[in-house]
């Protein structure tokens, strides 16, 4: 398999600094290859009010329950992923928040 793009994955370390906690994320960068959300999988997350927009699919060894993806300069947040064995499918949307 060809791994065409390039992701960073992320995840959160709170800290805490006179009572007030802040987050902030340690990235790494991993390989992968970029698909669309299948048409069923995008209706199916809709009506629980996900928005799906990529599929990222990487090796199952560099995925480790990582909350954010980011690709192209945009910030993603994982709603699923998929252990396929040997690979991962990671599945995200825009992320909108306040601690980017």
């Amino acid at each position: 398999m060809l791994w065409r793009d390039v992701v960073e994955l992320g995840n959160a370390t709170e800290t805490e600094t006179l009572g007030e906690i802040t987050s902030t994320y340690t990235w790494r960068t991993v390989f992968a290859n970029k698909k669309g959300v299948r048409q069923s999988e995008f209706y199916q997350a809709s009506a629980t009010g996900l928005k799906p927009e990529l599929v990222f699919v990487v090796r199952s060894e560099e995925y480790s329950n990582d909350e954010r993806l980011k690709h192209n300069n945009k910030e993603y947040a994982i709603v699923r992923t998929y252990d396929k064995g040997e690979t991962t499918e990671i599945t995200v949307q825009t992320y909108v928040g306040s601690d980017v």
